[in-house]
């Protein structure tokens, strides 16, 4: 890979070199073809820390500048675009995709996945047994981990410029609520519930109020932590007034397997999912 780093940061450098060379051109798709199979992410967690692989993200825009304008025929559906939608081999990869749901070559569906009408960016990671139900988006690079529940209508942000900053990630055994919308890089650690409706940016508070003592967090939400919907006041010039905020209002319990836990912290907190 770190060859074709190389080649990806040197033309990135100076684009004229894709209509010189046909390797640069190749270097290119290839990377894109890599992201496509799983066989490298935009971002990957090490030592606990998820970093950016900056010049992946690249490779990606760098693309859209070398595909072509081309009718893409999916009956009964039509489309123009310069990605076209991943279309092979479904059944042997065991992702079930039921339709008008879409998923653009370069994002990655691991074994398991299903899809609901539903959209994935190109560049997203979407691991093994998630779902995306229906009107969900999964935003170009957004990385979601195993066992994810993406409720419907949510929206994850996705980021491909600039190139240093990270996409929303969602890690494994999380449950994101219906309408959830979850942006500018926020990281959801593992096995969280995030209940219906809650809005997170890179600036939301994130408060624990399930103890006396208040923690406050930003822009990322703790393993297992179960959020709510909330507001706080604010004051402006035209008075005091109440902004948007999340509320971790407790703990997943160890106690349950997988399933029986997201069901226990919806009942047991009275959250909507």
């Amino acid at each position: 890979m770190e060859q074709y780093a190389a080649i990806i940061e040197l033309v990135w450098q100076d684009r004229a070199l894709l209509k010189k060379e046909a390797q640069y051109e190749d270097a290119v798709k290839h990377i894109v073809d890599l992201l496509d199979k799983g066989q490298i992410r935009v971002c990957e967690k090490k030592d606990g820390v998820w970093l950016v692989h900056e010049w992946v993200k690249k490779a990606v825009l760098l693309y859209f500048s070398i595909a072509k304008m081309e009718l893409i025929d999916t009956p009964p559906f039509q489309y123009f675009d310069k990605i076209p939608v991943k279309n092979k081999n479904l059944d042997k990869l065991g992702i079930r995709v039921v339709p008008p749901a879409v998923a653009r070559y370069g994002s990655y569906l691991a074994p398991q996945v299903i899809l609901m009408p539903s959209y994935v960016n190109i560049g997203a990671y979407v691991d093994e047994g998630t779902m995306v139900d229906t009107w969900a988006t999964i935003g170009s690079c957004a990385q979601i981990g195993k066992r994810v529940h993406i409720s419907g209508g949510v929206g994850i942000g996705g980021v491909l410029e600039p190139v240093q900053n990270r996409p929303v990630i969602i890690e494994d055994g999380c449950f994101i609520g219906s309408r959830c919308i979850l942006v500018e890089g926020v990281v959801v650690e593992q096995e969280s519930v995030v209940g219906a409706g809650v809005v997170v940016t890179g600036s939301t508070k994130i408060i624990d109020v399930s103890t006396k003592e208040r923690k406050e967090y930003q822009g990322y939400i703790p393993a297992r932590s179960v959020v709510i919907p909330g507001t706080i006041p604010k004051e402006f010039p035209a008075g005091v007034y109440q902004v948007p905020c999340a509320f971790i209002i407790g703990k997943r319990k160890h106690s349950t397997d997988m399933k029986t836990s997201l069901n226990d912290a919806l009942r047991d907190f009275n959250i909507a999912g």
